[in-house]
């Protein structure tokens, strides 16, 4: 897992807040889900349950062309029952993928497009209350055009749209992705847009 600690404010301060695991169940083995139920030690002593879920780690990639198009993807979400425009993104590949690799993988897998430059935007935790899942954001810019490569069970189509209607459609609700809300408008924000 990343290290969360890096985007947080000095952790010595606020340790009185900190639970201490005291027991810990695996509940459920996925393939890039598991749940534990752990048992938790209270800053009072008092103990309590927490439900975690662990995942992946993954990245996401906001790229804007020379234009200031960004690049955006159209597909169809099985949870939520519905066709939404996001990010290209990812999950790493295995336990310790760089995840500057694996954003330039991810990209060049989904859209056929690779990138000069690249930015780091920081950490997403998409939510925390109970899941340790956390997303590395990158801007990539200098673009080239190159072949898609589409994993077999993987389905999208591939827009290109300006930076500042895409952070349009965050703004109307309608981009309901939470890692592509983020991301967009730290990259506009970034490039003043």
């Amino acid at each position: 897992m990343f290290n969360i600690r890096e985007i947080d404010y000095d952790q010595q301060e606020y340790a009185r807040l900190a639970e201490k695991q005291a027991e810990s169940e695996e509940i459920f083995d996925g393939v890039i889900l598991h749940v534990f139920r752990d048992k938790v030690e209270l800053p009072n002593g008092d103990l309590s349950v927490r439900e975690v879920i662990a995942h992946v780690e993954a990245v996401c990639v906001v790229p804007v062309d020379a234009d200031g198009n960004v690049i955006l993807e159209r597909q169809y979400r099985y949870p939520i029952d519905a066709v939404i425009t996001e990010i290209p993104a990812g999950k790493l590949d295995k336990e310790g993928e760089d995840p500057l690799e694996g954003a330039k993988r991810e990209l060049r897998e989904e859209t056929g497009i690779t990138a000069d430059r690249w930015t780091d935007l920081g950490l997403f935790v998409p939510a925390a209350a109970y899941c340790a899942e956390t997303i590395r954001m990158y801007l990539a810019q200098d673009l080239h055009q190159g072949k898609q490569q589409l994993d077999e069970d993987e389905f999208l189509d591939v827009i290109r749209m300006p930076l500042k209607d895409a952070v349009q459609l965050v703004m109307d609700g309608k981009s309901p992705d939470a890692k592509t809300q983020a991301a967009l408008l730290k990259a506009a924000r970034l490039l003043h847009i």
